[in-house]
């Protein structure tokens, strides 16, 4: 079934017939893909008061594993963001009692970042509903085939990066 991105596809080859456009099929549909399957996260996010970036924070200081603290730059590291926006988002986190920053017993200049027990009943109530809309997103996939588009994805990423 035709969709948006064969349609401009189609009028690119017919006012631009030299040039091969077809990686936009690939790089059409999976930047439209992401606007949707964020904008559904970010229901299930926000039924926990919670966004994108909160729910990243809280759910990379849960899988550390206890005592579920790390260091900032270990959760820029991990998390796959900058410094400043690591702060940015502990600030708010913080104010709303789910981190506290704590200092770090093993580096006298430095702080951890540690889960309240208000931090963990929230990351641990939204990630099953989080999880839940990743299956409703993914469940028109057969897990065979979920596991092959994991697999390309990752490689285009990795390219994407290198390139």
């Amino acid at each position: 079934m035709p969709d948006q991105v064969d349609r401009i596809i189609e009028q690119w080859n017919t006012e631009k017939p030299d040039l091969d456009v077809s990686p936009m099929a690939v790089v059409g549909r999976l930047s439209r893909t992401a606007l949707v399957v964020e904008s559904r996260l970010a229901k299930t996010f926000a039924q926990h008061g919670l966004d994108a970036a909160s729910f990243d924070v809280l759910a990379t200081l849960l899988r550390s594993g206890a005592p579920y603290r790390i260091a900032p730059l270990e959760l820029a590291r991990e998390a796959m963001i900058s410094t400043s926006a690591v702060a940015q988002r502990l600030n708010k986190l913080e104010s709303r009692g789910f981190v506290v920053r704590q200092a770090n017993p093993d580096d006298g200049r430095g702080t951890l970042v540690a889960l309240t027990d208000v931090g963990k009943d929230l990351i641990e109530t939204a990630l099953p509903d989080h999880l839940e809309t990743e299956r409703a997103i993914t469940a028109v996939l057969s897990l065979a085939e979920q596991t092959l588009l994991a697999d390309l994805l990752q490689r285009l990423s990795t390219a994407a990066i290198d390139g």
